[in-house]
């Protein structure tokens, strides 16, 4: 089992501590406001378990994440095998979701910065990739950060969203190579 470090955060194993925040979290239309609907309390659990689950199982997944300073949990960010078909899969995709107050402190894009590493590192991936609502662009901003690239050619209709504004979704990828020569030139780790 894996637990990563970065300046400020921690991602780990999930406790059952974090059930109850990730539950208000998922209840909130803020943090929700990209998905079709508010979770429910088993809903937002049987959640948290599948990650929990799949971190006991492979070792990864999406981490709980946690600010150091002050030990509050504050959501998920973390690595996914793409549960779906589409024209890029198999696929590995990094992902994240935060408590609202926890937005605009860089969290997102430093604990996703971990992630990479882990999965070019130590999975040794060829390419990650991340996607998002068309109207997202909060996190499109955060896969700008992280050096990802849109590939608008590339941007699908989910399978698993019902048809309306969340359905398109635009694509981003980071290949390993770039990423080495990403940190390489700007000193990242």
């Amino acid at each position: 089992m894996t637990t990563l470090t970065t300046p400020r955060l921690i991602l780990r194993q999930w406790r059952e501590s974090d059930l109850e925040p990730f539950a208000a979290m998922n209840a909130d239309p803020r943090v929700r406001e990209f998905f079709p609907s508010m979770l429910t309390r088993e809903e937002s659990d049987l959640q948290a378990k599948h990650f929990a689950d799949a971190i006991e199982k492979i070792g990864w997944s999406f981490w709980a994440v946690e600010v150091k300073s002050t030990g509050k949990f504050i959501g998920f960010i973390g690595l996914t095998n793409v549960q779906f078909t589409a024209s890029f899969t198999p696929a590995v995709e990094i992902g994240w979701r935060l408590a609202y107050d926890s937005w605009g402190h860089g969290y997102a894009t430093e604990g996703a910065q971990a992630a990479l590493k882990f999965g070019f590192e130590v999975l040794n991936l060829p390419e990650i990739v991340s996607f998002a609502v068309v109207g997202n662009v909060r996190s499109q901003r955060v896969m700008e950060k992280l050096g990802m690239l849109r590939e608008p050619e590339s941007d699908f209709d989910h399978p698993e969203k019902p048809e309306g504004p969340l359905r398109r979704h635009v694509f981003y990828r980071l290949k390993k190579s770039d990423w080495m020569a990403r940190i390489d030139d700007e000193n990242l780790f």
